[in-house]
């Protein structure tokens, strides 16, 4: 189980190896993508908070990037933040999640990114809920369900 040391070493030393990579251009992911999910996860935008139902969705099932479809969390591991994004507590495989030092807005945050793709899914903290304390505060538009 990941806890926010290990976070901070990948953000700081280098995340693992992701066991695919899939690149494409920034034109090749604009054909693909809605205007809102190439913002989000490309330009490295942020939707409006509460703006989707995922945020109060808890049935099984897993979430993937809605760039490359890599599982990426689980439902189970998913909790009512009250932040107005979906929130889990870890993902799925360590390899499939990136981390990185974020210093915009004159915060200092950690990113959280696909590790196949590179798409921004949003910011990880250290206050979800025990055993981890991680909350994955992620951005529904940049994540696709897949019923099980």
């Amino acid at each position: 189980m990941l806890n926010w040391n290990d976070l901070i070493k990948f953000a700081t030393l280098g995340n693992p190896t992701p066991p695919k990579r899939v690149e494409k251009t920034a034109k090749e992911w604009e054909a693909v993508l809605t205007p809102e999910e190439f913002y989000v996860t490309r330009q490295h935008g942020t939707e409006r908070a509460h703006s989707s139902e995922m945020c109060n969705l808890f049935e099984a099932g897993k979430y993937a990037c809605i760039c490359c479809k890599t599982p990426l969390f689980d439902a189970t591991t998913k909790f009512q933040s009250g932040t107005g994004w979906p929130s889990f507590t870890q993902p799925i495989e360590i390899e499939n999640v990136a981390y990185r030092k974020d210093t915009s807005y004159g915060m200092i945050r950690i990113e959280c990114l696909c590790n196949i793709c590179d798409a921004h899914l949003g910011h990880v903290f250290p206050d979800g809920p025990a055993p981890s304390g991680l909350r994955y505060c992620i951005n529904a538009v940049s994540l696709e369900k897949i019923k099980e």
